[in-house]
């Protein structure tokens, strides 16, 4: 077999569990004619230790991919069911209540370039690199063999592709795949759409995180006036909701929180907090198709009646929302100190703290909503490195204005899934955007992907998924 040396004085990743060859730390082949592109080399060290055994590709950066720390001589479909049949077993151990979840997680299930989520029974595949595409057909094969799915469907439709010197495409593997397949998590049903949707059609790597705001759904009656008292109810003395002139609450829902959900492609978050008990969601995103799916998800769980539709840019929606709420501040203060809606302040002949005369004739927008619990869930604002700095200024930019917005002593619900973006920055970027907005946050948790999306000590890419849950106080 061809043998790949590493140069001496290279980072030793490799050792450290990182399974990724890159052009810059190879020494040389050997012999090299030899090294076909997508064939199994050795990788070796600079006196010859054998470190591991992966596919070759010298046209990408990343030119060898380690499937296995002892020699292997072929990929085939024994290999392949042999994989599968361990990432099924894992899955099964730790992922109990529902039969759709990310099956096959590349590096992390020790095979690099490939992706397979299950959604029910019909698998999604993705094949990102030149080693894996090769071998389609033996892949095919063993997900048969292993999971005997009702289709197999193909979204391979990734940029990244074009780095391996590949094509995209889509279309169905094998068996019959409809479009629109129903999935169940946590205890709610979901329609996913496997041909048109993001990426493969669904995020499996919330789903943990979804659940985890169960606890902020209830409890939130009280600031409305609602409490409870014993009433006489068909001739029995029972705890009841009464609201503050003194009638029963009949509302199943009067102790719910009110939810903003932006980014909500298929509406998950949205399902979760109705299911937890949320009183009214606005289920916002930017695409018409990602409303339309989360609408359907509704319906199909029966929460209708408590939930709003925005088709809107989340950065907008929110500056909106803003400016209603300080105009609306203005105007309930009478127009009191410097700036005020209807007049000069200081800088124009006013003096400062003087009462301004406050613009009745201006109609009052309908914008200026609050809520007791924000949910951003946006998709990755950093690509690379370079767009590191970009992409801490948007997501300051959404959390400190969520923040504004959210009741006092609500919560925000915050997660960024860029790589480059580390843990230490981004929570570093929302302690900035709070500062800016005068708020305190009191993390009450911090997670990261679910148990069917595992991490290689040693290959931090792998640990992409940042998510919190904040209280936010204000500082005055």
């Amino acid at each position: 077999m061809v043998n790949v040396f590493l140069q001496k004085k290279r980072k030793k990743r490799l050792e450290e569990g990182h399974p990724w060859v890159f052009r810059s730390e190879i020494e040389k082949v050997e012999p090299e004619q030899e090294a076909e592109a997508s064939a199994l080399v050795n990788v070796v060290d600079h006196v010859g230790r054998y470190l591991g055994t992966g596919y070759y590709n010298p046209q990408s950066q990343m030119t060898v991919r380690i499937v296995s720390y002892e020699p292997l001589e072929e990929m085939d479909r024994a290999f392949f069911v042999s994989r599968f049949s361990a990432c099924k077993t894992y899955r099964e151990r730790f992922v109990t209540e529902t039969k759709s979840y990310r099956l096959v997680y590349g590096e992390a299930d020790f095979l690099p370039g490939l992706v397979v989520d299950r959604f029910a029974d019909v698998l999604v595949v993705q094949i990102l690199s030149l080693g894996m595409d090769i071998r389609r057909d033996a892949i095919v094969e063993a997900l048969v063999e292993v999971f005997a799915p009702q289709g197999i469907y193909e979204r391979s439709d990734v940029s990244v592709r074009k780095l391996e010197g590949l094509e995209q495409r889509t279309g169905v593997l094998y068996g019959h795949c409809p479009r629109h397949v129903e999935i169940e998590e946590n205890g709610l049903k979901m329609v996913v759409d496997i041909v048109e949707g993001q990426k493969t059609g669904y995020f499996f790597d919330q789903r943990e995180n979804r659940a985890a705001i169960r606890s902020l759904m209830k409890g939130w009656g009280e600031r409305s006036g609602i409490r409870l008292e014993e009433r006489e109810v068909d001739g029995e003395m029972k705890r009841v909701p009464v609201n503050k002139n003194g009638s029963v609450v009949s509302f199943p829902h009067w102790d719910g929180a009110t939810v903003l959900e932006c980014f909500s492609h298929t509406g998950s978050f949205t399902l979760n907090a109705c299911q937890f008990g949320a009183k009214k969601v606005t289920c916002l995103d930017i695409s018409e198709h990602a409303v339309e799916t989360a609408r359907k998800n509704v319906e199909l769980n029966g929460f209708g009646d408590r939930v709003e539709f925005v088709v809107a840019d989340a950065f907008d929606y929110l500056r909106e929302q803003l400016k209603g709420l300080n105009e609306r501040e203005e105007r309930a203060e009478g127009g009191k100190g410097e700036g005020g809606a209807g007049g000069a302040g200081a800088g124009a002949g006013g003096k400062a703290g003087a009462k301004v005369k406050v613009d009745t004739s201006k109609p009052i927008t309908s914008k200026g909503r609050t809520w007791d619990v924000i949910i951003l869930d946006p998709p990755a604002f950093a690509k690379s490195r370079g767009a590191v700095e970009g992409a801490c200024r948007g997501y300051k930019d959404i959390n400190l204005h969520a923040m504004k917005l959210v009741n006092e002593g609500g919560f925000l619900v915050t997660a960024s899934c860029s790589y480059h973006v580390r843990p230490d920055l981004f929570l570093q970027t929302v302690q900035e955007a709070a500062v800016d907005a005068g708020k305190v946050l009191r993390l009450v948790e911090y997670r990261g992907a679910g148990k069917d999306h595992p991490r290689i000590l040693g290959a931090d890419e792998g640990d992409y998924l940042k998510f919190a849950i904040f209280e936010v106080r204000s500082r005055t």
